[in-house]
């Protein structure tokens, strides 16, 4: 996997929350497949986009999920950070910025994002590279899906309902990042799914979903 462009900024660090899949994505419990299977999907797609894309030299994945972690070690340039005890996803995402160290650029990224594209990654942290503090709200504008830092800036975040306000609080900027793209389109309703299918799925989602329809 390449690095990015200009010789003397290393590629990032990307860190990936999944929560374990029996308690994962308990909103998608309706939509006629099985729900543990369906949210360990999503989450493998996100993180294999997430590894495709050219400006990530590194995935940081903080999780328990035991499915999760055996096929992440397929992945190359994929690490697991255990998450023991820690709870909620800010302390999650702090664990794997806490590995990640302060000296490369760096980012958190939801793991529930299976229509990602590398590229749609890729164009949101060429314009992360020119701020301290990025954000990618949610298709719906009131949530995020990704927050960056550069190297040496402290990392900060606060995930979850309503977010976005709460970043920009924290001196992140807004990445001109097109509403249509694939990173703000994360899942958690049956109705988000269905916005996450028309612009086209991973492999993974697409076959339990498949599965549930034959």
């Amino acid at each position: 996997m390449d690095a990015m462009s200009t010789p003397d900024t290393p590629g990032w660090t990307i860190i990936v929350p999944v929560k374990p899949a029996a308690v994962g994505k308990s909103r998608l419990a309706d939509v006629g497949t099985d729900r543990e299977a369906l949210a360990r999907a999503i989450a493998l797609d996100t993180v294999t986009a997430t590894a495709a894309a050219d400006h990530v030299s590194r995935v940081l994945v903080v999780t328990d999920d035991p499915g999760v972690r055996a096929e992440l070690r397929r992945l190359r340039g994929v690490e697991v950070v255990a998450e023991g005890d820690t709870r909620g996803l800010d302390a999650a995402i702090a664990l794997g910025a806490e590995a990640a160290g302060v000296g490369c650029p760096r980012a958190a990224l939801l793991g529930d994002l299976p229509a990602l594209r590398p590229a749609d990654l890729d164009a949101a942290l060429e314009l992360a590279a020119s701020v301290e503090r990025g954000l990618v709200p949610d298709a719906e504008a009131t949530g995020s899906t990704l927050v960056t830092a550069r190297a040496g800036a402290v990392w900060v975040s606060a995930f979850g309902e309503e977010s976005a306000a709460r970043h920009r609080l924290l001196g992140c900027t807004d990445l001109a990042v097109e509403r249509e793209s694939s990173l703000r389109r994360d899942v958690d309703t049956a109705a988000q799914l269905s916005q996450a299918v028309a612009l086209g799925v991973g492999p993974r989602t697409a076959a339990v979903l498949a599965s549930a329809a034959a």
